[in-house]
């Protein structure tokens, strides 16, 4: 058999196999962010307050309190914790 069937015929069939790993899947919550709403959960998951996050992110403390309110509401998630937790949980901020 040629190597480049081969290789498409292992492409196809290792998937499948039992104990195969699955490739992970982009959360679909990811698309309903803004650009400034990621920056906001990636200082969030750093551990930045309000007034830290406007600081740095040149926002009056009210937007950013706005900003998390839509964070919580779009990634259906309680809390702060919540919004670190789904960071970490999706790529946004690693270790």
């Amino acid at each position: 058999m040629a190597p480049s069937a081969t290789r498409r015929l292992l492409e196809q069939v290792v998937p499948t196999l039992p104990g195969s790993p699955t490739p992970p899947t982009r959360d679909p919550r990811l698309d309903l962010l803004t650009a400034r709403e990621l920056e906001v959960l990636s200082e969030i998951a750093a551990g930045a307050s309000n007034a830290e996050i406007g600081a740095h992110l040149y926002l009056a403390e009210g937007t950013v309190k706005t900003h998390i309110g839509r964070l919580l509401a779009k990634l259906g998630v309680r809390d702060r914790v919540g919004l670190v937790l789904f960071a970490y949980e999706t790529g946004i901020v690693a270790r």
